[in-house]
């Protein structure tokens, strides 16, 4: 069993969980990866206050999580119960960023991308508009 967070996961817990999953979901995090995710909770707003630390236990309940045979729907359960739906398209933003962060998409990464979508409801043609902001932020 997972050992669990002291307290319920916050919302900005769900938006690196989200970002260290997309990270972890070719099996190879890369350094621009990690760059990426503590970029973004240093600088945004919406992780203003956040305790930086968390972050590692944010990302070990993750890999727990991959570990177990329905990890990812446990996570998805995790993150549903305590993202708040208007920070929905920016866990999708913030995971389109990780996932082009290091300038190459796998297989995986898009799949989960697309899982993202699914289970927080993302609009198709709003989707499509993170997607292309995040390529163009990425390109060399």
């Amino acid at each position: 069993m997972t050992e669990q967070i002291p307290h319920p996961m916050s919302p900005q817990d769900c938006l690196v969980a989200i970002m260290v999953a997309v990270s972890a979901s070719d099996e190879n995090i890369r350094t621009a990866e990690l760059v990426k995710i503590e970029g973004a909770v240093n600088m945004l707003p919406v992780f203003a206050g956040y305790d930086i630390d968390r972050t590692r236990r944010v990302s070990q309940i993750v890999f727990d999580l991959f570990e177990q045979e329905d990890g990812l729907d446990a996570l998805f359960g995790l993150i549903r119960d305590n993202l708040p739906e208007r920070l929905n398209e920016t866990a999708y933003a913030l995971a389109c960023d990780v996932a082009a962060a290091d300038g190459a998409l796998a297989e995986s990464e898009l799949r989960l991308l697309e899982e993202i979508r699914y289970e927080l409801s993302i609009d198709r043609l709003h989707a499509a508009a993170i997607e292309r902001g995040a390529r163009a932020r990425h390109t060399t």
